[in-house]
C-alpha cells in the first residue's frame, strides 16, 4: 500500500514538472525582443499579422513565427562578368551599400523575401553591369572608371528603388582582363612611349635648327650694323687720327729747300 502511494506521488510531481516546463516554455514563448538596428515580421500560419521595431513584443506561442531583418546599411561584394564593345571579356568587382526601411519591410519581405539580396540584388546587378560595358571599349574602361562606377551607381539606385530597396554607394574595387588583351596594352603603350620619343627627338632637332637660324640671321644683321657704320666720316676721322699720330711724331725742324734750275726739294736735316 505504501509503494502504490509512493508512486502516485512521484507521478504527481513528473505532472507538476511538465505542467511547470510547459508554463515556462509558453511563458517564454509568448514575447520576443527585437534587437536595435533590426525590425521583425510576425507571422501567423504563415500570414503576415505586422511588423515591429526594436523593443519587446508579444506573440501566440507555438503558433506565431517572428521573422528579423536588419535595417543597417550592409555591405555586399559581387563579382561578376561581362564584354566590352569591342567584345573584351571584363571581370568586375563590385563593392554595394544597401538597406531596407522598417517602413517598407512588410512590402520587401512579400515581394522579395528574406533572402533579397541574392534573388534580387545581385541579378539585377548583372544584367546592368553587362548594359554599361558594352558601351565602352575594354581599354576606355580602364580610363573611364570613374564614369563607368558613376553609370552603374546612378542606373542600380534607380532600379533597387522600385524594389524598395535603398542602395547608398556602389563602387568598382577591381578589373580584370584575358592575359593577350593586356599583352596587346602593353604591347601598345610601349610603341607610344618610343613614339612619344621619336616625336621629342623631331621637337629638339627642330629647336636646335631654328637657334642656328636665329644665330646666323643675328650675325648677318650684325655685319649689315656693321658695314653701315663705314661712312665717309669715319674715313675721315681716320685720316684725323692719322695726320695726329704724324704730328706726334714730328721733331720740331721745318724742312730745307734749295733753289736751282730744277724744281725745288726738300731736305731733311
Amino acid at each position: 500500500m505504501r509503494n502504490v502511494t509512493e508512486f502516485a506521488w512521484d507521478s504527481k510531481k513528473i505532472v507538476w514538472v511538465i505542467v511547470i516546463l510547459a508554463l515556462v516554455i509558453v511563458g517564454l514563448g509568448s514575447y520576443f525582443t527585437v534587437p536595435a538596428g533590426s525590425v521583425a515580421v510576425k507571422l501567423r500560419f504563415g500570414k503576415i499579422i505586422g511588423s515591429y521595431t526594436e523593443g519587446l513584443h508579444l506573440k501566440l506561442p507555438l503558433i506565431d513565427r517572428v521573422e528579423k531583418f536588419s535595417v543597417r546599411i550592409k555591405k555586399d561584394s559581387f563579382e561578376t562578368e561581362a564584354f566590352s564593345k569591342d567584345l573584351q571579356s571584363v571581370g568586375l568587382t563590385l563593392a554595394i551599400n544597401h538597406r531596407i526601411l522598417p517602413e517598407t519591410i512588410i512590402s520587401v519581405y512579400r515581394n522579395l523575401g528574406p533572402d533579397y539580396t541574392n534573388t534580387v540584388l545581385r541579378p539585377t546587378v548583372e544584367e546592368w553591369t553587362k548594359a554599361v560595358l558594352a558601351k565602352y571599349s575594354a581599354e576606355s574602361v580602364i580610363s573611364n572608371r570613374v564614369q563607368v562606377a558613376k553609370e552603374l551607381d546612378e542606373i542600380l539606385k534607380s532600379k533597387m528603388a522600385e524594389k524598395q530597396v535603398v542602395i547608398s554607394d556602389v563602387a568598382i574595387t577591381n578589373f580584370e582582363f584575358s592575359p593577350q588583351f593586356l599583352k596587346a596594352v602593353e604591347e601598345k603603350q610601349i610603341a607610344e612611349q618610343e613614339a612619344k620619343r621619336a616625336t621629342n627627338l623631331v621637337e629638339k632637332v627642330k629647336k636646335e635648327a631654328e637657334q642656328k637660324i636665329l644665330q646666323a640671321q643675328a650675325e648677318a644683321q650684325s655685319l649689315r650694323l656693321q658695314r653701315e657704320v663705314v661712312s665717309d666720316n669715319l674715313i675721315r676721322l681716320r685720316q684725323v687720327e692719322a695726320q695726329l699720330k704724324a704730328i706726334e711724331k714730328w721733331d720740331g725742324r721745318m724742312p730745307t729747300y734749295m733753289a736751282g734750275d730744277q724744281m725745288p726739294f726738300v731736305m731733311a736735316k
